[in-house]
């Protein structure tokens, strides 16, 4: 047994401290299993490997520093087994895969003389959960009370105790706490509980979190690059201690949900968001990465908050912030390869749009505000069409808002009605309108319009009320990206009413607080006749003795299963035939039964099965693309991705 600087447990993420030479091993620089030490000749510390990415356990210094061997069978069942094959991407270092639920793990690095520090170690704690076995093997008798409870009994209790809350701030605190404590208590909550937890972990709770991280801060989680480490990225990226990361969320907090900019503290985005690329599509927390580059910030209550955690200056822009951003991509490549899905998250509009455009060819990027949006209400329409009647080609469309989710909603429509009617994108865009601030977008505006709106510019007088453009242009569905609330008002609802029987009013900017219109004011000025969804929940809504339940348009249906399919096909590209392979797979998911109901989306307690789905369609796609890497392909995609989700469940320790 051995004490490393006053703490007998060493997570496999940190470095070890040889007690004979004071030094730093190199373990955690690689993607290892099981971690021991063995002295050299010259008493500096080394480690051995089987070659295969695992550490095996060849002896352990005594206390003065000698060393003393160990069997190689005692060595070789003491290390994680685990089929690399059968998962998403690289070694199963945890054991999270659904795949290798069954097997033993050894929660330890190092042999140990306590397991005060695994009760503190989230990847392996369980706590009132551990064994009388296992409570007798990891030295944690006298740590835990005596009783021991299954992962369901804690699960009960806590739900019980968020139930308790009546701010859900407080039960977003809550959730992370649990989530720094108990990884995978933590996910089998969110998992067993998602419809009820969402609106808590991520939209519209999040937003506030956001607003408030500096005061509610407690323990850092992601990576926080700023201008002060330009120059030094690289180095800042080897400081995270997992080498096999498979997806990273990015946001430089300049346009937050539809709060503006919010500097730092976006960070709770990223966080949020790889929660849920866990929770909903499977990927292996271990192989998440949340990150916020911190450039500054133009909001003057932030800049004058004692309690703000981020750069006090205003934000870097032109090529001080492209060099840094530049810096970032190249690093991330450098360290985590090619394959690294990249998602870009909460970008300014001017930055979004160029950051996709630059490395959409040299990286395996995606922008959820531009393309996840996009998927997921495609999918929504596509879904609504096949119960009322009609194609897309047959629709007309009304945006209100021109930015990043509004053009990438639009673009990606017109390339399916591309695909289905065999006529030329440019000619299917004819059929989509877009109002910004300024009014209708018509070619008159050409000169002043940003790039990404040109394609939007139709000829057409003039327009600049919502209220008339509805009456002239005369849409069937009428879609709101603003970020600005109540702009849905009682006049161009009843104008969307009395232009169609059943007209499909999607109002999705977040929070709740920005959404242009609720629920109950869809119902109520259409009637009850409205095909409604929005970007946050609302409560089902009672109309003349009707139940009528509002569609959630979250891009939490595309995104998870999306970043699955692109790691377990390899793919090293994100190509638009894949958003709209995840579009039709999720549409498909939609029953009469939901349609029935008022949803154009299927409900969130199914959404492992549809992150499978739509994952193993995007494989598909990838694979015939030629954009594949993970080869020979197997032979059932939706099987294969069942057994790549990260799995909750408590693993039985040695």
């Amino acid at each position: 047994m051995i004490s490393l600087n006053g703490s007998s447990f060493l997570q496999q993420q940190q470095p070890s401290i040889c007690k004979s030479c004071g030094t730093f091993d190199e373990a955690r620089r690689s993607p290892v299993a099981f971690v021991t030490l063995r002295s050299k000749p010259n008493g500096r510390c080394r480690v051995a490997s089987d070659g295969n990415g695992r550490v095996l356990v060849d002896g352990a210094l005594n206390e003065d520093g000698s060393s003393s061997s160990s069997s190689s069978s005692s060595s070789s069942s003491s290390v994680l087994e685990l089929d690399s094959k059968s998962s998403g991407g690289g070694p199963d270092v945890y054991g999270e895969d659904r795949a290798s639920e069954d097997q033993l793990v050894t929660p330890w690095a190092v042999s140990v003389a306590s397991g005060y520090s695994l009760l503190r170690d989230p990847h392996h704690n369980k706590a009132l959960a551990f064994s009388e076995k296992e409570r007798d093997a990891h030295y944690l008798r006298g740590l835990l009370p005596p009783v021991v409870v299954s992962q369901d009994l804690q699960v009960k209790k806590i739900m019980h105790s968020l139930r308790q809350y009546q701010v859900p701030l407080q039960k977003y605190m809550a959730m992370t706490d649990l989530q720094e404590t108990n990884e995978r208590l933590f996910y089998k909550l969110l998992i067993d509980h998602v419809e009820e937890l969402l609106p808590v972990v991520y939209t519209p709770t999040v937003g506030e979190a956001c607003q408030k991280y500096g005061s509610i801060f407690r323990r850092p989680q992601g990576l926080f690059i700023s201008l002060k480490e330009k120059g030094k990225i690289l180095e800042v990226l080897k400081n995270w201690p997992q080498r096999n990361i498979q997806v990273i969320v990015v946001t430089d907090g300049e346009r937050i949900l539809g709060l503006g900019d919010l500097g730092c503290q976006g960070m709770g985005i990223p966080v949020g968001k790889l929660s849920l690329y866990t929770a909903l599509g499977g990927v292996r927390p271990s192989a998440c990465l949340p990150v916020t580059i911190d450039v500054g910030t133009n909001n003057e209550n932030l800049l004058k908050d004692e309690f703000y955690i981020g750069l006090r200056q205003r934000r870097a822009t032109g090529e001080e912030y492209d060099e840094l951003l530049h810096e970032f991509m190249t690093a991330v490549k450098q360290i985590f390869g090619e394959k690294v899905l990249i998602q870009f998250e909460d970008f300014a509009n001017h930055n979004a749009f160029e950051l996709l455009e630059k490395y959409g060819t040299t990286h395996l990027v995606f922008n959820d505000d531009i393309q996840g949006t996009a998927s997921v209400v495609l999918a929504g329409l596509i879904a609504a069409l096949k119960f009322v009647g009609g194609t897309l080609a047959d629709q007309r469309f009304l945006f209100l808002g021109a930015g990043e989710a509004g053009t990438g909603i639009a673009e990606l429509m017109a390339l399916e009605m591309s695909k289905q009617t065999n006529v030329p994108v440019e000619e299917a865009r004819k059929k989509i309108w877009l109002v910004d601030s300024k009014g209708l977008i018509v070619n008159s505006r050409w000169e002043s319009l940003q790039q990404f709106k040109k394609p939007w510019a139709h000829e057409h007088e003039p327009i600049n009320e919502l209220v008339d453009a509805v009456k002239v242009i005369k849409p069937t569905v009428l879609i709101g990206t603003s970020g600005v609330g109540r702009t849905f008002t009682e006049d161009v609802v009843e104008a969307m009413a009395a232009l169609n029987d059943k007209p499909i009013i999607l109002a999705l900017s977040n929070p709740t607080s920005q959404s242009e219109c609720t629920a109950e004011e869809a119902f109520k000025w259409s009637q009850g006749r409205a095909i409604f969804a929005s970007g946050s929940p609302f409560d089902p809504v009672q109309y003349k003795g009707k139940t009528l339940v509002p569609g959630q348009a979250n891009n939490a249906y595309i995104f998870p299963g999306l970043g699955l399919g692109l790691i377990m096909s390899g793919a090293i590209r994100v190509h638009n035939d894949m958003l709209l392979a995840a579009s039709e797979a999720l549409a498909a998911q939609v029953t009469q039964e939901n349609f029935d109901k008022g949803l154009i989306f299927p409900p969130f307690t199914d959404i492992r099965k549809i992150s499978a789905q739509i994952a193993a369609d995007v494989a598909a796609k990838a694979y015939e693309l030629g954009l594949a890497t993970r080869l020979p392909q197997p032979k059932d995609l939706v099987k294969y991705a069942e057994s790549c989700m990260y799995s909750p469940t408590y693993r039985s320790y040695r």
